[in-house]
């Protein structure tokens, strides 16, 4: 079980990537418009390493890069490498997983502030399924069907994620930390054309959640077996809420259980997509969210809902310019705003 994180009370944030090429200029964005729960972005537009899985792929034993594809070098031995993974993980040698400018430039920027009077940080790191099942040996099969090398990913990205926290903590003064897995690829629970195993992934999951000591999440952009999600206990469960939004709230019981325990949803209800962005306001992007407010307060209480909920944009805004991903992010805290209001109103 995670960590749990302060009760949000309805407050913004963001998620994942965004669209700049200028590492200052994005975190000075976010700082402008999400003061109070800043995130760090990644920054695709700069190149490949900082794409997902790119950019935590640095310490992977066996990697290549070949044709713009991460592989995993299946033809030569990698036991010394694996081994040493899991050396570090046991004693916690989490300084050897770093992240560098060429994978993590906003990452490095936003070290550079000063955020002691900020409560939490939050920062992606790429999840261990979506990791496994994009990354693939000489054989073009998914390293996360090979229950070794699973078990060692899992662990370098929990000695990453480590890093990340205390790095976070150390130079920007922040109180509190939160790590997101970012795993789409959990929408393959269940599936039968490209299975994942539900006990792969807990176990996987385990290993992160034992080694990170702030509040360790999930975000899923597509919709999955969120019953199994809410069991494993994340501190947050970031899900696109304005697509599947329906599908969430089939598992209302297990919501309102994992709210009541202080778990926190981010409810990604203003589309990160700028052509379906420019196709609603923040009016009607406001009335989907409080429908989902007042369907599911029907089984938690209405002060429950509020304090346990984060507001963002449905995924990480990709395709867009400058401008209109400030124009999502902004949405994003309008309706923050609103809700707040209407809360202190009622």
């Amino acid at each position: 079980m995670a960590k749990m994180i302060p009760s949000p009370h309805s407050d913004a944030t963001g998620v994942g990537a965004l669209p700049h090429k200028n590492s200052r200029e994005a975190c000075q964005d976010v700082l402008e418009i999400f003061p109070s729960f800043p995130y760090i972005p990644t920054l695709p537009d700069r190149g490949q390493l900082e794409s997902i899985v790119f950019n935590d792929s640095e310490q992977l034993p066996g990697r290549i890069i070949r044709d713009d594809r991460l592989l995993f070098d299946s033809s030569t031995d990698q036991t010394a490498a694996m081994e040493q993974v899991y050396m570090d993980y046991v004693v916690e040698n989490f300084s050897s997983y770093p992240l560098h400018e060429n994978y993590a430039s906003a990452f490095i920027e936003m070290m550079s502030h000063d955020l002691s009077q900020v409560s939490i940080l939050k920062f992606q790191v790429t999840g261990p399924v979506t990791f496994g099942m994009q990354v693939v040996d000489a054989n073009k099969r998914p390293i996360y069907y090979d229950t070794q090398l699973a078990d060692v990913l899992a662990k370098m990205l929990a000695l990453k994620a480590r890093w990340c926290e205390v790095e976070m903590q150390k130079k920007t003064g922040v109180r509190e930390t939160l790590i997101v897995l970012n795993e789409p690829y959990l929408a393959s629970l269940g599936s039968s054309v490209v299975p994942v195993d539900k006990e792969t992934v807990r176990s996987s999951w385990e290993d992160i959640a034992s080694l990170v000591q702030g509040g360790l999440g999930i975000h899923c952009c597509s919709n999955t077996d969120w019953e199994f999600v809410l069991g494993l206990n994340p501190s947050v469960v970031s899900l696109d809420a304005y697509a599947t939004a329906k599908e969430f709230l089939l598992y209302a019981g297990s919501i309102t259980g994992y709210m009541e325990r202080g778990g926190v949803v981010a409810w990604g209800i203003v589309p990160a997509d700028s052509r379906i962005y420019v196709t609603e306001t923040t009016d009607s992007l406001y009335r989907k969210y409080m429908d989902i407010r007042s369907q599911l307060c029907k089984c938690m209480p209405e002060d429950l809902f509020d304090a346990q909920s984060l507001i963002t944009p449905s995924c990480g805004i990709r395709f867009a310019d400058r401008s209109s991903a400030c124009a999502i992010m902004r949405t994003t805290a309008e309706i923050s705003h609103r809700v707040k209001k209407e809360s202190a109103d009622t």
